[in-house]
């Protein structure tokens, strides 16, 4: 299989996806719009995988790129191929798809619970995802759930926190690919959004407290792409 992945910003690469990938002996390929923004995707690849980032869907003016990324990634759905989003690429496939992104109320940065449902479109989850379990969180927009597609996560701060639309395009807001080190990346690059705080906001040091709970995530993130490899 080849898995082409959008990388936003160097301190958000693909984590735990990368040891899968890996593993499984698949092809990878990437596009790194902050180094050299593409204007096409590769010839045959089979899944999609978009990576989050700082800049907002609707920061168009200050990074042109969005628009061409946007383009691509309805292209990608379009042809039938596997798409998964994270976090600003779960805002950015809603958005391809037609629905708003916007600021969320408040911030939502560290591990707070998911509840779960696999209702719908979702029902083919029930043996990927939990319906409780605490996961990492860093982000301070939020989309709609696109026309046609079936949401079946949230939060206490964020009611929509993954959508799936057919079987093949899935957006997660949250982050189930962490490894200690790309979470020390995130939080180093990003410390001043830490200091403003929030209710939902964790500090670094409570935010290393629960690296416990990494392995189990990336064991869900394992199981979503195992079975989107199945497809």
């Amino acid at each position: 299989m080849h898995i082409h992945y959008f990388q936003h910003v160097p301190f958000e690469g693909l984590g735990s996806i990368a040891d899968w990938i890996s593993r499984k002996g698949h092809q990878l390929s990437f596009t790194r719009w902050y180094e050299q923004p593409a204007s096409q995707l590769p010839e045959n690849i089979d899944m999609l995988i978009i990576m989050g980032g700082t800049m907002g869907v609707y920061e168009i003016e200050q990074f042109p790129w969005i628009k061409t990324e946007l383009q691509l990634i309805e292209e990608a759905i379009k042809k039938n191929i596997k798409v998964l989003g994270i976090c600003l690429g779960a805002q950015l496939i809603a958005s391809a798809l037609g629905a708003d992104v916007y600021p969320q109320n408040q911030k939502e940065i560290g591990w707070y619970p998911l509840d779960v449902s696999f209702q719908g479109q979702a029902a083919a989850l029930d043996k990927v995802f939990p319906q409780h379990f605490p996961t990492f969180h860093f982000h301070g927009d939020m989309f709609d759930i696109p026309q046609g597609a079936t949401r079946f996560a949230a939060s206490a701060a964020g009611p929509h926190q993954a959508f799936i639309k057919g079987d093949r395009v899935i957006g997660l807001q949250f982050h189930l690919e962490m490894t200690p080190e790309s979470i020390e990346d995130i939080v180093g690059h990003n410390a001043e959004v830490l200091e403003a705080g929030g209710p939902f906001v964790q500090q670094a040091p409570t935010i290393r407290q629960h690296f416990d709970l990494l392995p189990v995530n990336n064991k869900i993130m394992f199981r979503l792409l195992d079975h989107l490899e199945a497809l």
